[in-house]
């Protein structure tokens, strides 16, 4: 499913990341520009920030019960959302399935406060800075318990970096908190802040339970193939490990509208695999991204072409605590050699509308705030990639033999899933020939879909990877990414790329209230993160969706949340 809620999830470049790594709809959402029939024609202008599609209908036009089925490309094995193994983006989605989120996103990735959690939420003094939440007494847990002030303050010691022993895998906000004391009453919450944050509506999104969290085992290991409490709408209502199955079901104790869905199925598939799933109804949408997908699901007749703004951007992640890359002129060099519009022109080949390069970390293109900091480090340049290797002292021996220095050879391994679509192996082999031109040659290591994040991209176990980040709408998701890494702790940033200048500017940005001031500190750290190539941005993917037709309240839902609740099959 498309979403994700705490932040940034990340997903497999070119498999369909369900949600929210981090992150379920309003004004913009109707379907008025989409052509007869439901399909994006070619040539069209890319959705504009805002737009979505999603067949948008009133409840009297969505009919009660029914189950919708969707994939998912893996088995999930850690179901804690903070936990530094919790991040890939279907896990994450089913959990702000089952879990409170407080807060919901509107189209245009503005935080809506969600009433079935909370009464009011607001800043109730500046300085310091207070937050003041009250919970809706309604509200509780799976366990029969309400929610209280006593949840949040367990989360924030777990996730407020103090004690290593809870391998987070995002500390940012949390770290600026400073106290979390009881209000009037149990339902009551102040969040006093040691330093100003602007974001403060992203923390707490979702809000997981005090005794799940407690202690540094149940944190790390309490949420392993199981979610062992919730408190919303959904429940879990089976694991199923040998057909790869996870069934979510509405909780009978919920104290709010009741969903229209009777169950939704997630099944674990390949991305190879999800259009002829789709076409063989066992799955109800698939993404229609790839060309050779698209030019299949858009003939479908019982299918809408569904498309929106996400905010999903593919990167190559470069790791620079190992081997050549830790050496800043290599990584600088390997950039150079790296021709991101052959890349471009290579995946988006036929798709309804075009693909531009991406010259930003922390805005997409149709967002407010966007600037292109790619500077020199966004244009292939071959002979000065040669010259920035010639320098480092990495040997030129000839064409179609790699550079050497000190009796080793200059070889990088580039790992991918096994359960990666056509695009994510022809980048990876697009990417191999255009290095081997420099004189630096790729290895592509394949490996198996489950140990993709969790053995080798959290791990640091490659030199070049590829994946997303996606639904960072809160520019303050992206802080662990290009956080300084700890001895014990990576967060987010799994090639330990950083410097303390980006530390800094993103610290700042952080504590920034005044948008245009903070847009303009994480435009310079932008530009450093560039020149230091911690990653190498490629495109805004785009979000173009096959969704079975009568699918109503959902699909490309652009910068909104999904809501589970609405989403369903129309009566007529």
């Amino acid at each position: 499913m498309p979403r994700k809620y705490a932040g940034p999830v990340t997903a497999a470049a070119v498999t369909l990341s369900a949600t929210l790594v981090m992150a379920g709809c309003s004004g913009s959402s109707d379907d008025s520009d989409t052509p007869k029939g439901g399909h994006a024609s070619t040539g069209s202008a890319a959705p504009a920030a805002g737009s979505q599609q999603i067949n948008p209908q009133p409840a009297s036009r969505v009919k009660q019960g029914g189950t919708f089925k969707t994939g998912i490309q893996q088995w999930i094995t850690q179901w804690n959302f903070y936990q530094v193994d919790g991040t890939q983006g279907d896990g994450q989605s089913i959990v702000s399935q089952v879990e409170p989120s407080l807060f919901t996103y509107d189209a245009q990735g503005v935080s809506q406060l969600d009433k079935d959690f909370l009464v009011s939420a607001e800043v109730t003094s500046t300085s310091p800075q207070v937050v003041t939440y009250t919970l809706n007494p309604k509200a509780k847990w799976s366990d029969g318990k309400q929610l209280s002030w006593q949840d949040f303050a367990t989360q924030w010691k777990a996730l407020n970096g103090k004690d290593d022993r809870y391998r987070v895998a995002d500390t940012s906000g949390y770290d600026r908190i400073s106290a979390v004391t009881r209000g009037t009453d149990d339902q009551q919450v102040k969040v006093t802040f040691g330093t100003p944050y602007a974001d403060w509506k992203r923390l707490f999104r979702p809000l997981l339970p005090a005794p799940a969290i407690a202690t540094p085992d149940l944190f790390n290991k309490g949420w392993l193939e199981k979610i062992p409490i919730t408190g919303n709408s959904w429940k879990v209502g089976s694991y199923d490990k040998t057909a790869q199955t996870i069934t979510t079901v509405p909780d009978p104790a919920w104290w709010g509208v009741k969903p229209k869905l009777d169950s939704i199925i997630y099944r674990a598939l390949d991305a190879s695999a999800y259009t002829d799933a789709y076409l063989n109804k066992e799955i109800d949408y698939a993404p229609a991204i790839q060309p050779e997908d698209y030019k299949r699901l858009v003939k479908d007749p019982g299918t809408d072409i569904r498309s929106g703004a996400r905010w999903d951007e593919v990167h190559i992640t470069f790791n620079g605590a190992r081997g050549p890359l830790k050496d800043l002129a290599v990584r600088q060099a390997v950039d150079l050699a790296i021709d991101r519009k052959g890349i471009l022109a290579s995946f988006s080949k036929d798709l309804p509308f075009p693909v531009q390069p991406l010259g930003n970390h922390f805005f997409m293109p149709n967002q407010e705030g966007y600037r292109d900091n790619s500077g020199k480090w966004g244009r292939y340049d071959l002979a000065g990639a040669k010259k920035l290797l010639d320098a480092a002292g990495w040997k030129d021996n000839g064409a179609g033999k790699p550079r050497t220095k000190d009796g080793k050879q200059l070889v990088l391994q580039y790992v991918i899933s096994a359960g990666s679509s056509s695009s994510a192996t022809d980048q990876a082999q697009l990417v191999q020939a255009q290095l081997a031109a420099a004189g630096v040659t790729v290895k592509i290591q394949t490996v198996p879909t489950d140990d993709y994040f969790t053995k080798y991209v959290n791990t640091g176990a490659f030199d070049l990877v590829s994946f997303r980040n996606v639904d960072a709408v809160f520019h303050t998701l992206l802080y662990s990414t290009f956080q300084t890494p700890s001895a014990t702790q990576v967060y987010g940033n799994f090639g330990r790329v950083a410097t303390p200048e980006i530390q800094q500017l993103l610290d700042k940005a952080a504590a920034t209230t005044d948008q245009s001031a903070s847009d303009a500190l994480y435009n310079q750290a932008d530009a450093e993160i560039w020149q230091q190539v911690h990653s190498i941005e490629l495109y805004q993917r785009p979000q173009i969706l096959a969704v079975r037709k009568g699918l109503a309240n959902f699909g490309a839902s652009g910068l909104a949340d999904t809501d589970y609740n609405t989403m369903g099959w129309t009566t007529g």
